[in-house]
């Protein structure tokens, strides 16, 4: 099924070939000389007339002349192909046409269209020297003939630079709308190229938050759930039942704020509206939703230390500091081991925002910047996206370290996270 979008290109597409055809002409050469060759012989058929009704320009035209005059129009045909070689040609068949003192009009037309065409069609130059060529061969025979010849040629040369003039008028007018349309179509390849790199972003934001999203559930709905068998299993005769209360309460409100985000997400991606798509996402969470992040984490068992510095942010800033965090305590929950401490430091230092996420853990299965996973790659560029760096790597004395430096100031924001 053809797009909107699509149908639109076509119609823009069909309007900018029939302007071409217009301003230059037929685009197949076939059809080009089959145009030249009709118009040819309308110029034929005008000279044919015009040897019947002026007879005070030169004797009528023998056999010789009508061959002359009948080749003259054959050659024009190539005009367009040849243009410089057409006009040097019909010079050499026309002076030897009007040496006979053939009718003097009757060719008239077909030396000012080609003329016309060496100034449309060939550079400046060519132009220039054709002209005076014609111009001199011209007027050196009629002054040759009289001085009253050489002046009715004085006046006929006229018609000449009229003819070159218009000639130049045209192929700068071509040039232009020429350049027009190259500068339009590649205007629509950089809007055509632009759409595409949004859509390729929006897919990666998107991709990036279900990647955060899920881990994160996932991960403490697994933790919760198997505190709650633990308790169970440990001692069934004394069942904790506040403490497995407890754990399913945690994974049912793991479980609601999920789906809340989740919903919001996937809203993007049904939105079919061409509005702003940070209306379609919702608000974008911050440094207010560090704390329930920090309490997540609790209750699955990490002893998180939270330490937040009050400081305004701008949203894209906030959630791609919100979302390095959750993936590092994700990462802490998944990999750190039981009983791990974790220290959470949001500050801002030198126009910066300073993310900071350490432990203590011991676990062996931390994931690398080379290893399966999009963890770290998707925390990098979270911080890619407003213009910032991520260092994550194991700490000297134990553990893992996760540090991300964001800058605050607007300019060098990228894109929202």
């Amino acid at each position: 099924m053809e797009s909107p979008g699509t149908g639109q290109d076509t119609g823009r597409g069909s309007a900018r070939r029939n302007l071409v055809e217009r301003v230059i002409g037929p685009a197949a050469p076939g059809e080009r000389l089959r145009t030249d060759a009709l118009f040819a012989l309308a110029m034929a058929v005008s000279a044919v007339v015009i040897v019947r009704v002026v007879r005070d320009n030169g004797q009528a035209p023998d056999a010789a002349g009508w061959a002359l005059l009948l080749v003259a129009h054959i050659v024009v045909v190539w005009r367009r192909r040849a243009p410089v070689r057409v006009m040097v040609t019909l010079m050499a068949i026309l002076l030897t046409y009007h040496s006979l003192d053939n009718n003097h009009t009757a060719p008239m037309a077909v030396s000012m269209v080609a003329l016309f065409t060496v100034a449309s069609r060939t550079r400046p130059r060519n132009t220039l020297l054709i002209g005076a060529g014609v111009m001199g061969a011209m007027l050196s025979v009629k002054f040759h003939e009289g001085m009253a010849e050489g002046a009715q040629s004085l006046r006929i040369s006229g018609w000449i630079v009229a003819f070159l003039l218009l000639g130049v008028y045209v192929r700068i007018h071509r040039q232009y709308v020429t350049s027009v349309l190259e500068r339009a179509e590649r205007a629509e390849r950089t809007r055509e190229e632009e759409a595409r790199r949004r859509v390729a972003e929006e897919r990666l934001r998107v991709a990036r938050d279900l990647h955060d999203l899920l881990a994160h559930s996932i991960t403490l709905v697994g933790v919760q759930t198997s505190v709650a068998a633990h308790v169970l299993a440990a001692d069934p005769d004394r069942l904790d039942r506040e403490a497995v209360a407890k754990a399913l309460d945690d994974v049912a409100e793991t479980c609601r704020a999920a789906r809340g985000e989740l919903r919001a997400t996937l809203q993007v991606l049904r939105s079919d509206t061409d509005g702003d798509t940070d209306e379609a996402r919702g608000p974008l969470p911050g440094l207010d939703g560090l704390p329930d992040l920090a309490d997540a984490a609790r209750t699955a068992g990490a002893r998180v230390e939270l330490a937040v510095a009050e400081c305004r942010t701008p949203a894209a800033v906030g959630a791609a500091a919100y979302r390095i965090v959750q993936e590092a305590l994700t990462n802490v929950v998944r990999h750190a081991g039981p009983g791990s401490t974790v220290r959470v430091s949001v500050r801002a230092e030198d126009a910066a925002l300073c993310v900071r996420v350490t432990d203590d853990g011991t676990g062996t299965t931390r994931e690398t910047g080379h290893a399966p996973g999009y963890g770290l790659v998707g925390m990098r560029e979270r911080a890619r996206t407003v213009g910032g760096t991520l260092d994550a790597g194991p700490c000297p004395e134990g553990g893992f370290m996760v540090s991300a430096v964001l800058p605050l100031a607007p300019a060098s924001l990228g894109g929202l996270s």
